[in-house]
């Protein structure tokens, strides 16, 4: 059963369909509304046949009346239903819907039971009772029980559909807060890389033309790949590499770093640029205020169902210590903890200890 609100509701909606595609549907819709007749004349044929002990007339009488019940389940579900009960007029739709169930059931009562019921399928065994007002209140009662399952099997559907728009818009911010997110990265990131580069060329360092190959093999990363939900890791890590890379041609025996990375890698996803902010904090934090003695450490062990990210740096200086806690509630981890939240929710665990000469970060993430 389907419940159709209007024809502006689907305009709204800003559905378009092939003629194919409303062929079929509106091909499967009838053979749902078949099915569901073909099941209730047989369930209140068998019902009704095995208390008065006589299925064909039982089936026939059903058959009689099916007509005029459809009648009332349908403009129920597509008139009143729609225009009054959906639109909680409730006083009106119980009016207008007992009125209708009534001129159904006088209508049955006095119309279809004596001249059409009564001396074709039962001429002998019906009687004058069946004209009263007890079996008046019968057929009412009787109708009920289709218009009551029908309007139950409408409201379901429509709650449901209800559901699946509201889950759709749902997913529909989430997909667009991320994309915000993950445009924010771009421009921050581009503006530190740009930054190295710009002091390798006012020191007219041999390493500036290196630096500019190694920048566009991450903006290939960051254009083309970057954009997927999820990464192969080992490009992830490759383009980290990089960016390491970058940083060590920029600070040079400034700053010692170690980076380790041990499991299988093979076939794990991860979302692109997602690691990153933890190393560009430690360089950026953590280095750059130090004239020497300097030093990173990156260690990456991967599980066959999970990822550990451990990084850390110096703070050997109280201009580090304090660039560093502001950092912690910077753009760049507000930014990484709201993407952790909407893509592994549930499947991650940061910690951050803020000590007084080194800072560590700790990401697991549940594959």
């Amino acid at each position: 059963m389907e419940i159709k609100l209007s024809s502006a509701t689907a305009l709204e909606t800003g559905a378009t369909w092939s003629l194919p595609a409303l062929r079929n549907v509106t091909h499967n819709r009838l053979l749902l509304h078949l099915a569901f007749w073909t099941v209730y004349v047989v369930f209140f044929g068998l019902l009704y046949g095995s208390y008065i002990d006589d299925y064909y007339n039982a089936f026939m009488v059903e058959l009689v009346e099916l007509p005029f019940k459809m009648g009332l389940v349908y403009f129920n579900m597509y008139y009143l239903m729609p225009r009054y009960l959906l639109q909680r007029r409730y006083l009106e739709f119980f009016v207008y819907l007992l009125l209708l169930m009534g001129a159904i059931g006088a209508l049955m009562q006095f119309v279809l039971l004596p001249f059409l019921i009564h001396p074709i399928f039962c001429p002998t065994t019906c009687t004058e009772d069946n004209l009263t007002f007890y079996r008046f209140v019968k057929n009412i009662v009787n109708i009920n029980y289709v218009v009551a399952i029908t309007a139950v099997i409408a409201l379901l559907k429509n709650w449901y559909q209800h559901q699946q728009a509201a889950r759709n818009l749902t997913q529909d911010k989430l997909e667009a807060e991320l994309k915000f997110l993950k445009a924010q990265i771009h421009p921050h990131f581009l503006f530190n890389t740009l930054n190295s580069l710009y002091s390798l060329t006012l020191k007219k360092s041999d390493n500036a033309p290196e630096v500019v190959l190694k920048l566009s093999s991450l903006m290939d990363y960051m254009l083309y790949d970057a954009n997927a939900a999820t990464v192969p890791l080992e490009k992830e890590l490759a383009y980290i590499k990089n960016y390491i890379a970058l940083e060590q041609m920029r600070y040079g025996e400034r700053v010692d770093v170690c980076f380790t990375a041990t499991g299988s890698i093979a076939g794990k996803q991860i979302a692109p640029m997602l690691l990153l902010p933890f190393v560009e904090n430690a360089f950026k934090h953590g280095v750059s205020t130090e004239t020497k003695g300097a030093w990173v450490r990156i260690d990456i062990k991967v599980t066959s169902t999970r990822l550990v990210l451990l990084v850390e740096n110096c703070k050997c200086s109280d201009k580090a210590s304090n660039c560093t806690r502001d950092m912690a509630s910077g753009i760049g981890l507000k930014n990484l903890k709201r993407r952790l939240e909407l893509l592994y929710e549930g499947r991650y665990a940061l910690e951050v200890e803020d000590e007084t000469d080194n800072y560590a970060a700790k990401l697991v993430i549940t594959f």
